[in-house]
């Protein structure tokens, strides 16, 4: 089969890999939808060392990308009950693997496992390509109302807005500022909406504002015509927002986020990468606020997005506004770096 495999320097390839068979304990997804999510542009981009080390996964090979897997199982590996993997079951994937036993794994969040993590689509092998070996225990049911496209948004983007807001417990109390209107900002707007918040969209390119006007947020702030912390008080009679959020990673968009809460207010980090300085007193102390830090999900958070937009009747495929076939990855991933779109996805 074959396999989109991030050079770094903006380079991908598309190179041949042997089908997948299961192991004791796995299982083989046949995929039907693969997203393209923002951490992807991090080895995308990547230079230097760090552009050298891309690939190489534990074996030292390289690494098929792609951590937003959504298919149908395809094949069990011994150990595997067929009650809990038949045959063709729409199927997402908790993209992490990790020792199975610690406290962290046990209830579903093996990203914190202290043990050593495999992350699926970064350092094994991911969901770009026709199959993908998992362990049965990271498998999510996908539910019947969801396309296996709105199933892959789940599996990483949309479930770590979902997971944010839980952090956050945004509700109609809350008028909601989203930093970022990438593909995890976006979501969050449409969530936050959904949870019934007043949600105002910050971000630098108009066409990403656009498409959160459209997606429910009730104002937007275009951070590079205007101070957004002015902008979001002014919006909110002075006062700031209740609840915040950084989708970005930017420095300055991450002070902006709290600088724009109110006194009480609370405030998430989802973006990775960079650094921050804040005045602590100032910014955070004397106005008693409530800082989170929201990293993806766990199995049980994933399955709760994915009931909630499904119970819902959310249109999340508004989300996805590009798909693609394997073969187009360049094209797409040109695309995606222009950081102007929704969501991409990769369509089997």
């Amino acid at each position: 089969m074959k396999g989109v495999v991030f050079l770094g320097n903006r380079k991908l390839e598309l190179r041949d890999f042997p089908d997948p068979t299961p192991g004791p304990g796995e299982v083989v997804l046949a995929i039907k939808a693969s997203g393209m999510c923002g951490s992807d542009l991090h080895p995308y981009r990547a230079v230097g060392n760090a552009a050298a080390a891309l690939g190489l996964g534990g074996s030292g090979g390289p690494v098929i990308g792609g951590h937003e897997p959504c298919g149908v199982v395809a094949a069990r590996g011994a150990g595997v009950a067929e009650e809990d993997a038949p045959l063709d079951r729409r199927v997402m994937n908790h993209h992490y693997k990790g020792c199975g036993r610690c406290k962290h794994c046990r209830v579903g969040w093996s990203q914190l496992c202290p043990h050593g993590i495999v992350v699926y689509g970064m350092t094994g092998h991911g969901a770009h390509a026709p199959y993908m070996k998992v362990p049965a225990y990271t498998l999510v049911p996908l539910p019947d109302a969801l396309s296996f496209e709105e199933g892959a948004a789940i599996s990483c983007g949309t479930g770590t807005a979902y997971g944010a807001l839980k952090r956050l417990e945004v509700s109609g109390r809350d008028t909601l500022a989203v930093f970022g209107q990438g593909p995890v900002g976006l979501s969050a707007t449409i969530l936050g909406s959904a949870m019934g918040a007043r949600v105002i969209a910050v971000d630098i390119a108009r066409e990403r504002l656009t498409l959160a006007r459209e997606f429910g947020a009730d104002a937007v702030v275009n951070a590079k015509e205007t101070d957004p912390v002015a902008a979001l008080r002014e919006l909110t009679r002075g006062e700031g927002v209740e609840a915040s959020m950084d989708c970005t990673g930017n420095p300055d968009a991450r002070v902006a986020a709290v600088r724009s809460a109110a006194t009480w207010g609370r405030v998430c980090f989802v973006g990775e990468g960079n650094t921050t300085t804040f005045d602590i007193s100032q910014d955070m102390i004397r106005k008693q606020l409530t800082l989170h830090a929201s990293w993806t999900f766990s199995t049980v958070g994933q399955e709760e997005c994915a009931r909630f937009i499904a119970g819902r009747k959310i249109r999340l495929e508004r989300l996805l506004t590009h798909r693609f076939k394997l073969e187009q990855a360049d094209e797409a991933y040109r695309l995606f770096d222009t950081q102007t779109t929704g969501k991409g996805v990769f369509v089997f």
